[in-house]
């Protein structure tokens, strides 16, 4: 597990907010693979948002890029082991994303929606915080998103997080961030933009493996 990774669950329970998100970088160790996959795109699924952008002037076709995810069949050559040493999230998801050229997502606010209609459960204990199914119990806690970038970055690619921009990444680079996080993504440019977005838990149980080193 990664020092940024430590850092975002050692302070879990020490922020008055949760509007909080850190990047970081793994050596790579994959190739291309990841562009033969075959990719479906999926419509943006806050219809709030679409008018939102829809009432700022945006009337660009597509609001999303084209996804592989864990629906799919696992491809053999996806070391999933080796990535969960860096993301080891509870109710650990995964999905290949390529967003194609001409792709704009204006700011907004991940809803995680799917993923907490599988997984949540209320709120709990006396911060009433989200409630999920973990290890058989309801556990409270937090979800989190990380997108690792699978390739160095291209002229017309970019992202950004808080009002924070980011270009010039390379493969390997990556951020870790908290549901209540905005932020943007487009491609302007000529190449695909290639991603790999893992979406979990981190709950007090999770601080506690980590404080113990294993």
């Amino acid at each position: 597990m990664t020092n940024q990774l430590q850092k975002l669950i050692k302070n879990f329970d020490k922020r008055e907010n949760f509007n909080y998100w850190v990047k970081g970088h793994i050596d790579p160790w994959w190739t291309t693979e990841h562009r033969s996959l075959s990719y479906t795109r999926e419509p943006f699924n806050n219809k709030n948002d679409i008018q939102r952008f829809t009432d700022m002037g945006f009337s660009h076709k597509y609001y999303t890029g084209e996804m592989y995810d864990m629906r799919n069949t696992t491809p053999e050559w996806f070391d999933l082991d080796r990535f969960k040493k860096y993301f080891n999230f509870h109710l650990l998801s995964w999905s290949f994303y390529k967003m194609t050229t001409g792709v704009i997502l204006p700011v907004h606010v991940d809803t995680f929606k799917k993923f907490k209609e599988m997984h949540m459960d209320g709120v709990v204990g006396s911060g009433e915080r989200n409630g999920f199914h973990i290890d058989g119990e309801v556990k409270q806690g937090t979800i989190v998103r990380s997108l690792v970038m699978l390739e160095d970055w291209q002229q017309g690619h970019y992202l950004d997080m808080d009002n924070y921009p980011i270009v010039n990444w390379k493969a390997g680079d990556y951020l870790i961030w908290e549901e209540s996080v905005p932020h943007t993504a487009a491609n302007i440019g000529e190449l695909d933009r290639y991603t790999l977005q893992f979406t979990g838990v981190i709950t007090e149980s999770l601080v506690n493996y980590t404080t113990d080193g294993q």
